[in-house]
């Protein structure tokens, strides 16, 4: 009897033990979510703080025209977004794409030509792209977007959060497996540096160090010098790099003759 007993209560602090086992993991799971949601939220809010030095809401219902690289880009967010750009081909054909609420159409001397789905998602990420660096930061608030804190940096004596951004499948992109990184200023707010990496046409690495600011009616523009560094070097050692004068400059993304249309409509 004292023998069954002794078994019946055996059995019993096993399964108190083994009750208690999940219960103490999820314990733990608990002390950490925090740490990482933790981290979430700072990174969220450092990615709000910088979106509003830039611009804040008059990014909402901005309508710019601005000139890269001989070509003119105009963005519209009042609803939606509509991105268009304007430029004549090497026989002189006036060329007009329009990207309006992830439809896109092309025109050709006024006349709309009719392109393979191939074709319209090049065209389409050509044009996103050069509407998304010149609005740095406003898209990093597309629900697409993940962004993670991963540490703090010095740069030039300057310090800096510096926040790594990914991108989800769905509303994504084309280039959703790109990973970015952006050293933001924590005095100023500013995005002063950004470095991504690419897999496409066998990958590659870039840095972007900004230079000549302005700001136009309330958006912060910036132009920026674009470095190039050996394919798979971490993004986190580029700053270094910078500093040490190991990186090679490409070539400079300048934003031109920028006006606000809104103000002289």
């Amino acid at each position: 009897m004292i023998k069954n007993f002794k078994i019946v209560i055996g059995l019993a602090c096993l399964a108190v033990l083994a009750c208690k086992n999940p219960n103490k993991k999820d314990e733990i799971n608990t002390k950490e979510n925090p740490v990482v949601e933790s981290q979430q939220e700072s990174a969220e809010a450092i990615i709000q703080n910088t979106i509003q030095a830039h611009g804040g809401t008059a990014y909402d219902t901005a309508n710019y025209e601005f000139v890269f690289r001989n070509k003119t880009y105009k963005f519209n967010n009042a609803n939606g977004f509509s991105y268009q750009v304007n430029f004549k081909d090497s026989i002189g054909n006036r060329i007009n794409d329009d990207l309006s609420n992830g439809s896109f159409i092309r025109t050709v001397n006024d006349k709309v030509v009719g392109l393979s789905k191939k074709d319209i998602a090049v065209h389409s990420n050509a044009l996103n792209s050069v509407i998304y660096f010149a609005t740095l930061p406003h898209k990093l608030n597309d629900t697409a977007v993940h962004k993670e804190l991963v540490g703090k940096t010095v740069i030039k004596d300057e310090d800096y959060d510096v926040v790594r951004v990914t991108f989800g499948k769905e509303g994504g992109g084309t280039d959703h497996d790109d990973i970015f990184m952006y050293w933001i200023n924590k005095q100023s707010h500013f995005v002063d540096y950004l470095a991504y990496s690419y897999s496409v046409n066998d990958g590659g690495v870039r840095f972007r160090s900004a230079y000549n600011p302005r700001t136009i009616d309330g958006i912060r523009f910036q132009d920026y010098i674009n470095w190039a560094a050996p394919v798979g070097t971490p993004l986190k050692d580029l700053p270094a790099m910078f500093e040490k004068n190991e990186l090679k400059e490409l070539s400079r993304i300048e934003t031109e003759k920028v006006r606000n249309l809104n103000a002289i409509e």
